[in-house]
């Protein structure tokens, strides 16, 4: 195992009392997990609490948007819940408005972007990542109108919602886009994170990535497209995943292959704060706090800056 995967599973030390229990409830289910096809992904209901808010209106933002990998409820938590303790909250403000149970296009469509975009100023930063709601069948109501259309062009569908109302639904990749033009458009900048991957290991001990040869691809052509930076979290986590082994990456995970522990959560804000680290524009750097100072950036090819 590299030092780096030791310093990051090693900065998780203080879950460590209660993921050694939660590492023998998974051992004991582990024969019931193998047959559930996918984790819940429940569509969380916040319409009674107060979403992140700005700090410090004369400061930059860094808005957080995406789906339960950023932001879930406890004892789960994603990624995006931990990543403020390694900015200087003094230089930058940093909001997370992902939700549980959203995909690129519930997001949109439920009126979330809107208020993003309602505060979205000049010289403020968005990062991004979406995808493990966005699949199944757009017009299957079991998949709770998520999906987006599995592609990236200009191609629509015509379907209706559960609550009985139209909509026109397009591909992942118009989606992503959208977003990466909405935040150009404000003079504001846009780093798009392909979705870290599942838990998922084949026989000789790499992660499976299977989503590469769709959401990842559409994400990092929707940010070359847009002008948008990018950062290949998908391949950064599951490095990270391989070097460290899977009984450790066991406790990182709260369910059979998606939603993080909180110490998963530390691991994966740390791998995002690694490429961070590696974009040459943005630079975010001389926002990070002395949190991050350990945190090494991470290989020039697993990120693309802004042209």
């Amino acid at each position: 195992m590299s030092t780096s995967s030791w310093k990051l599973f090693n900065r998780a030390a203080h879950y460590r009392p209660c993921l050694r229990a939660g590492f023998c409830i998974l051992f004991l289910l582990a024969p019931v997990a193998a047959q559930i096809k996918d984790d819940a992904r429940p569509i969380v209901d916040d319409s009674k609490t107060t979403p992140s808010q700005v700090r410090d209106p004369k400061l930059p933002t860094l808005w957080i948007v995406g789906d339960s990998t950023l932001n879930s409820n406890a004892p789960l938590r994603g990624w995006g819940q931990e990543l403020a303790q390694f900015f200087d909250l003094s230089k930058i403000n940093v909001v997370n408005r992902a939700i549980g149970g959203r995909s690129s296009r519930t997001f949109q469509y439920e009126g979330r972007w809107d208020k993003v975009l309602a505060e979205l100023k000049k010289g403020d930063f968005v990062i991004l990542q979406f995808g493990h709601n966005d699949v199944g069948k757009y017009d299957d109501p079991a998949a709770k109108d998520r999906p987006s259309l599995h592609s990236e062009g200009d191609e629509t569908a015509e379907a209706t919602r559960l609550d009985g109302k139209k909509e026109t639904v397009h591909s992942f990749g118009w989606y992503l886009r959208k977003y990466g033009n909405d935040v150009r458009a404000k003079s504001a900048t846009m780093i798009f994170c392909a979705m870290v991957p599942h838990k998922d290991w084949d026989n000789s001990g790499h992660i499976v990535r299977k989503e590469r040869e769709q959401w990842v691809k559409w994400t990092a052509n929707a940010a070359a497209a847009t002008h948008a930076a990018y950062i290949d979290l998908n391949e950064i986590v599951a490095l990270e995943f391989e070097s460290l082994g899977s009984e450790k990456v066991a406790l990182l995970f709260g369910d059979a292959r998606t939603h993080s522990t909180p110490a998963g959560a530390l691991v994966n804000a740390q791998l995002v704060i690694s490429g961070i680290k590696a974009l040459k524009k943005p630079n975010l750097v001389k926002y990070l706090s002395l949190t991050s100072a350990f945190i090494k950036p991470s290989a020039k090819t697993h990120v693309k800056s802004i042209d």
